[in-house]
């Protein structure tokens, strides 16, 4: 593993955490997508999987007990990512490392902003408060109950709304 990196993980608290686990997920659809396109297999293959790894730390560290309705919908969209990802690596397509990579880098960019937000006012938020989720980028609660039904199409708009 990168030191660097290694450093950011030992050193990171939970928000930040997050955070650096979705831009690892990020970087490793945008490096499958590279080697879709060349047509490394072997490798596009082992690009998925680490995304699909990242998705599945991420379903593992979900607190349903602190917010069952966030959890829900969180591993809704983690395990349709999973998905995607494991529809891309069988079909050898790129419109699903698209779909996935939309929708991690929505997250990516809330989860920024609920970072800096609890920094600026140097407060932990309530762990069920879904209003500051919501503010963060991920669109009405019409649109996440859609989007947690696994609704292809849905899903896509809804976390980019």
């Amino acid at each position: 593993m990168n030191p660097y990196l290694e450093q950011t993980i030992l050193n990171a608290d939970p928000i930040d955490l997050v955070r650096v686990m979705y831009q690892r997920a990020i970087s490793w659809v945008r490096e499958a997508r590279v080697h879709l396109k060349h047509d490394r297999i072997a490798k596009r293959s082992a690009a998925i999987m680490r995304a699909y790894a990242v998705l599945a730390e991420l379903l593992a560290a979900l607190r349903p007990e602190l917010a069952p309705e966030l959890s829900r919908r969180l591993q809704s969209l983690y395990l349709y990512m999973q998905q995607r990802l494991l529809d891309a690596n069988m079909q050898q397509a790129d419109q699903p490392l698209e779909d996935v990579l939309e929708l991690l880098m929505t997250l990516e960019g809330a989860w920024s902003g609920v970072a800096a937000e609890m920094a600026s006012n140097k407060e932990m938020p309530e762990a069920t408060d879904v209003s500051r989720w919501r503010q963060a980028g991920h669109g009405s609660a019409a649109q996440q109950r859609n989007a947690a039904q696994g609704n292809d199409n849905t899903a896509r708009h809804a976390i980019s709304a």
